[in-house]
């Protein structure tokens, strides 16, 4: 039986995305810089694709995911689309969250390793997606952080299931629960990353990674990785569904709208406020 190659890069012409295949590597880039390389539907459609792709083609023996420009490289789910399409329908949030979910497990079960290439800040989902790759190579100038507990969402696609096993549970504590920036060299001291390195360096560094990565035999790093990912395979199993049915449940709850909202237009809440109003409508019960 002949490898299989998989479809040149150039047939799948996205449009959220940049696909590319050489010398034993797939990228694949997000291409939305403009709106910070979030995730709505459609990219996260073509990024499926693109993993499947490159988790069939023979010769491709490692995968780089990043994201376009010097500003990001992924926010999470874009909040626009959010409260266009599921905060008057909160209940078609649970199928926007099986395409997400199906995407972040097809990059954890691609079968080969995964770099994840931060050009930029990763933020929620972004974080969570560059923990869905095996190693992680940051420029020094990059911050992570999640906002879920600000904005109107919850950490449950990856970052509460895989935070305490990589940084413990401490650290994971604090980054979810305050949301506060956290620097790519404080990551790197977590463990959070593999490597940081002056912007400059960051292709030099990826690449070199990716070199190393090809340079070793295909079955035996399959198998090693698939052993590696029990206790995230784990974690994410048992959680993953509950958090799925939970968020779209709250989607219509009335801080998280105030959350997406406020995010859409730039502008801070009361938390407060908020707090005060649930107090006394939990009072009138």
């Amino acid at each position: 039986m002949s490898a299989y190659r998989g479809r040149p890069a150039s047939e799948f012409r996205f449009r959220n995305i940049l696909y590319t295949k050489e010398d034993w590597r797939a990228t694949l880039t997000i291409n939305r810089p403009s709106v910070y390389n979030c995730l709505d539907l459609p990219t996260l459609r073509e990024m499926s694709a693109a993993f499947e792709d490159a988790s069939w083609d023979d010769h491709v023996a490692v995968l780089v995911v990043t994201g376009a420009g010097t500003k990001a490289f992924c926010t999470g789910a874009d909040m626009k689309e959010w409260q266009r399409d599921f905060l008057g329908r909160p209940p078609d949030f649970y199928k926007w969250m099986g395409v997400f979910i199906e995407t972040y497990d097809r990059l954890r079960n691609i079968g080969k390793p995964t770099i994840a290439r931060l050009n930029g800040m990763a933020v929620g989902g972004g974080n969570e997606l560059q923990m869905s790759c095996d190693l992680a190579v940051a420029a020094d100038d990059v911050v992570i952080r999640h906002a879920g507990t600000s904005r109107g969402s919850v950490a449950a696609a990856g970052a509460t299931q895989w935070l305490p096993l990589i940084v413990g549970d401490r650290r994971a504590r604090e980054m979810l629960l305050l949301n506060r920036p956290i620097t790519a060299r404080k990551a790197l001291a977590w463990g959070l990353l593999t490597q940081v390195v002056p912007r400059r360096r960051l292709d030099g560094a990826v690449s070199a990674l990716a070199r190393a990565l090809v340079d070793k035999l295909p079955e035996c790093t399959r198998y090693t990785k698939q052993q590696l990912n029990f206790w995230r395979d784990f974690s994410w199993a048992l959680t993953i569904g509950h958090a799925r049915d939970w968020l779209t449940v709250h989607t219509g709850a009335e801080e998280i709208q105030e959350g997406i909202r406020a995010f859409t237009e730039k502008r801070e809440i009361d938390y407060r406020a908020l707090r005060e109003k649930a107090a006394r409508n939990k009072g009138r019960r």
